[in-house]
Parts: C-alpha cells; structure tokens; sequence
C-alpha cells in the first residue's frame, strides 16, 4: 500500500488534491481511498488530507502516520508543524516552493531520505501562470506524479477533467504537465549531481 500525506491550508485545495489523486488510480484500476482531516475549517487554517493506494482492497481508515510521501502545500507550514512526522527512510517529499530544501531549511531532511526524493516545485507560480489563481493542488500533483511514478499523468488529467468544468480542467492540466515537466528536470539534476 501506498500512503499519501497532504498538508496544507484551507482554500488551497488540499482535500481536492488527495480526492482527485484516488480517481487517478481508480482509472489505472487500483483501490485507492482519500479524506480530510481538519482543525478549525477557516481559509489559512492548516489543513491535512491523507490518500491511500493500493492493489487489493483498503480496509484501514485511521490518519497516515507513516507516509510513503508528503506534499507540503504551503511552505509556511515547515517550521511550524511537524510535517515530516513518520515519514519513511524511502519515502518522497514534493514541496511548493521555488526555494531550494537547503534554502527552506529543511535540507537536513536530505539524509532522512534517499538521494533525490526531496524536491521542490513553485507550484504557486506554475498555478498562478496557467489557471490564473495561487491554488497549488494540480500542479502538485503533476510533480508527485513524476516523483514517484504511482499514477501516470494521463490518469491524474483524467481525473482532472472529470473534476472542474472543461475550461477550468484544462488550465488545470496544463499546470500539473509543467510541474511534471519541471520535476523531471529537477530529478535528472539530483541525478548527475553526487549524493551527500
């Protein structure tokens, strides 16, 4: 089982990300479960969403204590909450930025993870750009996609498409192409770069 742990805050699109990414792996035919968890439901309050994904049935249904990955939603959130909270040795970390880890200060996190499963995409920017409003989800999405290769693109679009109206779908889209497009690059970095 795959188990996704989202945070972020209210308005951003964090329980819609972890929803749309279940639909994703129904289209691959996969068993796959998404839910929110919330604090006080206000616009900026932290908000935690969990995904699950599997090849059998899902039967658990208690928070993600120990994520296979983490998609931080909003940077503020890092020093504030422990986010990396259980997070496995081979796990992925995808953070909305356009700073580096070691610029966040969390490059120390680098040696709790395998060499270049810890990067960081300007989400903001990317949604900014091609749907017009600082609303990360999708596009983080798209460079969780490419990470760690547990739904493809194609499906993610899918589910996409089928969540907003056509218009919306394809901005949308568009922005979870350029982050997957941008994580790419970044993990072929990470690649020719020397592990610490």
């Amino acid at each position: 089982m795959f188990q996704v742990r989202i945070h972020g805050r209210g308005g951003q699109g964090v329980v819609t990300a972890a929803e749309m990414l279940s639909v994703a792996a129904f289209h691959e035919g996969r068993h796959a479960q998404a839910f929110p968890s919330f604090g006080s439901e206000r616009t900026g309050a932290p908000v935690l969403a969990f995904c699950r994904i599997d090849d059998r049935e899902i039967r658990l249904r208690e928070p993600v204590a120990e994520p296979d990955a983490l998609i931080v939603q909003d940077a503020t959130l890092l020093h504030q909450v422990d986010l990396f909270s259980g997070l496995r040795p081979d796990g992925y970390v995808l953070i909305n930025s356009p700073r580096s880890a070691d610029e966040l200060g969390v490059g120390e996190l680098s040696s709790r993870v395998r060499h270049g499963r810890l990067l960081t995409v300007p989400a903001t920017e990317l949604a900014l750009r091609h749907i017009g409003r600082p609303i990360p989800n999708t596009a983080l999405l798209g460079g969780f996609c490419a990470i760690s290769g547990v739904v493809s693109i194609e499906s993610l679009a899918r589910a996409v498409g089928e969540r907003f109206d056509p218009d919306l779908a394809a901005s949308n889209v568009a922005a979870a192409r350029d982050a997957y497009a941008w994580v790419e690059t970044e993990m072929r970095e990470v690649a020719l770069a020397p592990a610490d």
